[in-house]
């Protein structure tokens, strides 16, 4: 009864989160998951704009190369209302669209049959994009100067949507899987670093120039990127693999010897969750006018070349002040995020509770397992357990940011429940090398670490990603007998932990009603509650 108790509970705290934002047919359009939207595969997508920086001004056009999954006579694509749609061209003819918030339903002039051809249409945009107030966490384009007053454009898109900027079908759901080309124009002795490959450079003879970028493999829409500036170019090599820096001019010798530690987190990461996932396409550091952001193969820098975040150290254990916390982080999105991605941003736990526990991956793999336990157990206190990480589906609405440090202490407390750490990271790597280059969902991600592990896990995760109360651990000493339990747990919580009894390793398998243990009579009983987050309650 007690169970069924907190699991209402649980669902309460669930509705109301949820319910507390209410959703609009322009939400639904922007996150969910239409007929028009999803009768629809994208292969590929080739962007060729021209960027103003003085008018703010974006244009020219994308070609999206698509085949279809069901029969159809209108596809929805994606433009934020601002944006101008300046035509859509089919077999060179103009196409009939109607636009309904940020939703661009095109009409073609006969039902789309589902055959393996390729289907191209260009969708020629213009407009003043979106300025953002403070990125990333607030998507847009971000405008400043340098040191030399030369102009500066980076844009973040993630959450708000990449169809602020250019033309998509704006949902992880889709990844062009045959990659995209990225031409942007930009003034005469300013560069354009975006993602892939460099593919060339063409003067325009009209004061512009066009930089070419070539990405291979399916790419997250909010990961495509541009970067503009005054950009000088750093190269390096980690076994096979390219290592590209872009950092404003006069930053390239603190760039040289700052960026250092990306070959050994490449080696931590690649040991742990398998090789680099975009080789084809390299690895980039690029420097950016914002914080940080996980652009798929050109990540955006902006911890001004500081350790720690922007020099201080989240954790507050001094850890976190022997790494560029921008860095670790979002290169680890290149496995959890990019690599792997949600099909839904309600499900961005995914992305971050994965990459946060990266953080300490790091940690323990250049300063050994205890630094890693004492960094992860700093973290806890930036836990709120306010609101659920897990968002709502088909609404383009996220968790809350307890998906990165409590969605990191839960698989700390995962590993420890495993005990042993062998078969944990036979499990993570699997785990990447599984889902590498897919698009997943938490019901995929629950049923992996359930049969890898040999747990039933599904109660587990409902605990820490649905509910915002955590599992205690009751014991109760009486002479040689010690009696324990769960309580405020959801129904069928159950999870193997240890104790340690007069310093000894202890193992229990704690359910919701009272189990018993014989120990020597005064035996001191201790909790490692650095190893599990779970509270702990002994009486």
């Amino acid at each position: 009864m007690q169970n069924k108790c907190i699991l209402i509970i649980s669902f309460f705290f669930l509705f109301n989160a949820t319910q507390a934002q209410k959703f609009t047919r322009k939400d639904s359009l922007q996150g969910g998951f239409s007929f028009e939207r999803m009768c629809f595969d994208v292969l590929r997508y080739d962007l060729d704009i021209k960027v103003d920086p003085e008018k703010k001004f974006i244009s020219g056009s994308n070609t999206i190369s698509f085949k279809m999954l069901q029969e159809s006579k209108i596809i929805q694509l994606d433009l934020f209302e601002n944006m101008k749609v300046d035509s859509i061209v089919f077999e060179k003819n103009t196409l009939d669209f109607r636009r309904e918030f940020g939703a661009v339903f095109i009409d073609f002039p006969s039902a789309l049959k589902v055959t393996n051809q390729i289907i191209q249409l260009q969708f020629y945009y213009s407009g003043n994009p979106i300025i953002a107030k403070n990125a990333p966490w607030d998507g847009g384009f971000v405008y400043s100067k340098d040191t030399n007053n030369k102009p500066w454009i980076c844009v973040a898109v993630q959450g708000t949507g990449a169809s602020l900027w250019y033309p998509v079908k704006d949902s992880q759901s889709d990844e062009p899987d045959l990659g995209a080309s990225i031409k942007v124009a930009v003034p005469n002795g300013l560069m354009n670093v975006s993602n892939g490959r460099f593919n060339g450079k063409l003067d325009l003879h009209n004061g512009y120039t066009r930089w070419d970028w070539e990405v291979k493999n399916p790419i997250n829409t909010y990961s495509i990127t541009l970067n503009i500036g005054d950009y000088v170019h750093i190269h390096e090599k980690q076994n096979q693999l390219d290592l590209d820096y872009y950092v404003l001019r006069g930053n390239e010798d603190r760039a040289a010897t700052h960026f250092a530690e990306v070959k050994p987190m490449m080696d931590c990461f690649e040991s742990k969750f398998g090789t680099y996932p975009f080789a084809e396409d390299g690895y980039k550091l690029i420097e950016s006018n914002y914080l940080g952001m996980e652009h798929q193969s050109a990540v955006a820098y902006g911890n001004k070349f500081k350790k720690g975040y922007l020099g201080r150290d989240l954790s507050g254990t001094g850890i976190g002040l022997k790494f560029d916390f921008i860095v670790i982080h979002e290169s680890a999105h290149e496995w959890f995020g990019n690599s792997i991605t949600s099909r839904d941003i309600a499900d961005m736990w995914i992305h971050e509770a994965f990459t946060t526990y990266a953080e300490s991956v790091y940690v323990e793999c250049q300063f050994g397992k205890e630094k890693a336990i004492e960094y992860i157990n700093g973290q806890k206190k930036l836990v709120e357990n306010t609101k659920p990480i897990i968002g709502a589906y088909g609404v383009n609405f996220k968790g809350s940011g307890d998906m990165y440090y409590k969605g990191s202490q839960m698989l700390n407390t995962l590993r420890n429940a495993i005990d042993n750490d062998e078969k944990w990271w036979s499990i993570m790597k699997k785990f990447a090398l599984t889902y590498r280059h897919k698009i997943i969902d938490s019901k995929e991600v629950i049923q992996f670490f359930s049969k890898e592990s040999g747990l039933k896990l599904n109660a587990f995760f409902a605990q820490y990603l649905e509910n915002t109360i955590l599992p205690t651990l009751e014991i109760k000493q009486c002479g040689k007998t010690i009696k324990y339990r769960y309580t405020n747990i959801v129904n069928d919580f159950s999870l193997p932990i240890h104790i340690l009894v007069d310093g000894k390793k202890m193992y229990l398998s704690p359910i919701a009603s009272w189990k018993s243990l014989d120990v020597q009579s005064k035996s001191k009983i201790a909790f490692p509650d650095n190893l599990f987050y779970i509270n702990f309650k002994k009486s």
